[in-house]
């Protein structure tokens, strides 16, 4: 049992359980992984597994550390890689192995994370869900943020005041998923609820922590 795997995320949708209730799920293109590189306690500080996401990837856009990297773990093909700490109970897994999606089963828990959609720059209001200003009468305070700061004390901006700004394009990890359905075949993995990131954008799913 491997802690975690990699995939892509293909869109939302919704499916019926037998009772008739209707689920909103998300659909994940989860691996197959390969096992890059085994960090043990005694070699790197800490117990660790680099799995790398096994697609089509043109040689010239990898680098020549990267390609010996993959060389020696004949993961040829991938781009994307990302650790996931080893945790009592999972498998010891070695160079080379492989991981596949029918490690998970339906009504496990996991947790989804991924990068959020960038919005670029945006108003408070959107950014932080201000109320705004009444919008008629001549207000003259719509979209404004309103005061940021005492005058003749503290005579600053404290680090950390909500204002407008790059909103969006961060990781974001959303906990306790449940896995609906696991179509091994097709390596696509349903989890109830809503993923972080647009289609198509790369997704961590590792075994819930709480």
């Amino acid at each position: 049992m491997s802690p975690g795997i990699l995939g892509k995320k293909i869109g939302m949708s919704q499916v019926f359980r037998e009772d008739g209730q209707v689920v909103p799920v998300t659909l994940l293109k989860a691996g197959p992984c390969v096992v890059v590189q085994r960090k043990t306690p005694t070699s790197d500080g800490y117990d660790a597994v680099q799995l790398g996401l096994v697609e089509f990837a043109k040689a010239s856009r990898t680098t020549k550390p990267l390609a010996g990297h993959l060389k020696k773990a004949a993961a040829d093909g991938v781009k994307f890689l990302r650790e996931f700490r080893m945790r009592p109970g999972d498998d010891d897994l070695k160079q080379g192995d492989r991981v596949l999606v029918d490690q998970f089963k339906p009504a496990d828990k996991v947790d989804v994370i991924g990068v959020s959609k960038g919005r670029g720059f945006t108003s408070l209001i959107k950014r932080h869900h201000f109320k705004g200003g009444p919008g008629s009468h001549g207000s003259m305070f719509h979209r404004a943020p309103g005061s940021i700061g005492a005058s003749s004390f503290p005579s600053r901006v404290f680090p950390g005041t909500r204002m407008a700004g790059h909103s969006g394009d961060q990781q974001v990890t959303i906990r306790n998923l449940e896995v609906v359905e696991v179509v091994a075949e097709d390596n696509v993995l349903i989890v109830k609820g809503a993923v972080p990131g647009p289609n198509g954008g790369y997704v961590l799913v590792r075994r819930a922590k709480r």
